[in-house]
């Protein structure tokens, strides 16, 4: 009789743990992006639409990446169930500021799965997510640098300001 291989649990499983909230976070953060997408769709903002349709599935490919390395390390990754999505907006520059509020809450959530890895001796996790804390860095300034432009063209008709803005 053949014995089952069993991978062996790299992974801390307070790490562990904390990975999983973090897929649930860039699941949310994905679902919040394709609404704020939808928002600007519906009022033929292409630019801002191109753009959060790119970030909503960025944030899944982070939700991905984080979902493969738990699997990989032995843990057990959870498929979360993502609910209470905004989908009501004021404005295209609310749209980018909750972006960037949201944004930052991601980065504060990586930091704490980095600072679980570190305190727990979890070097593979720590170090697997030093790329999302560079990535988090580029994240929140791409968002500044459109609350930016918002700024410098206070007086534009909105979509004007949209052609203005990045579509990646």
């Amino acid at each position: 009789m053949q014995k089952a291989i069993r991978k062996q649990m790299t992974i801390h499983p307070e790490v562990m743990d904390v990975l999983n909230e973090q897929i649930a976070l860039e699941m949310h953060a994905s679902a919040s992006y394709l609404a704020m997408a939808s928002w600007c769709d519906q009022r033929e903002l292409l630019n801002s639409k191109a753009f959060f349709y790119k970030q909503a599935e960025e944030e899944r490919g982070h939700a991905m990446k984080i979902f493969e390395f738990v699997n990989d390390a032995g843990g057990a990754a959870l498929s979360p169930s993502v609910t209470n999505v905004n989908n009501d907006f004021e404005g295209l520059r609310d749209i980018y500021e909750k972006s960037l509020d949201q944004e930052i809450y991601v980065t504060q959530s990586i930091y704490k799965c980095f600072k679980k890895a570190r305190s727990l001796d979890d070097f593979a996790s720590e170090v697997f997510l030093q790329w999302f804390v560079t990535e988090q860095v580029e994240e929140e300034d791409a968002i500044r640098s459109v609350l930016d432009i918002f700024d410098l063209m206070l007086d534009m008709p909105l979509k004007m300001i949209d052609e203005c803005l990045p579509k990646e």
